[in-house]
């Protein structure tokens, strides 16, 4: 292998990962953040529920200037872009609403539900980061 043919590998895996890592590392903030307002409002407020759908909801603001800032390059008006967003997040919130109403069928799932968000965090992050890819870049 070739100095030459070997960079080109390099800066393809980088260019492969570090979007994926980027748009990890704001995320984790955005739901780190999710987290903390929705045991919150579950353990004080609201039913779980209902817990999620703010918790969720701000977050998902939240997450947007994140990547809007660090993760994707703009490629089209920030209303528009805006406006995108959310709908997609409103489709990941609506999955995720339904997950956790299932997932709290379960006692033990209902009385930790550190992990249930956990469970369900984990299977909506690959459909929000194709979605907001397009979203933002107007691709997959």
């Amino acid at each position: 292998m070739t100095s030459q043919s070997f960079k080109k590998m390099y800066l393809g895996l980088v260019g492969f990962i570090l979007p994926k890592l980027k748009f990890a590392l704001t995320s984790g903030v955005a739901t780190a953040f999710d987290y903390v307002l929705y045991l919150v409002l579950f353990y004080f407020f609201f039913s779980p529920e209902v817990s999620n759908i703010i918790s969720y909801s701000c977050a998902m603001v939240l997450n947007f200037l994140l990547q809007k800032r660090f993760v994707f390059s703009l490629k089209g008006k920030t209303g528009t872009v805006f406006l995108l967003s959310m709908f997609f997040s409103l489709i990941g919130l609506t999955l995720s609403t339904l997950m956790i109403s299932g997932l709290n069928q379960f006692q033990f799932l209902f009385d930790h539900q550190y992990f249930t968000k956990i469970l369900v965090t984990g299977t909506i992050f690959f459909y929000n980061f194709y979605t907001k890819k397009f979203v933002f870049e107007g691709r997959l």
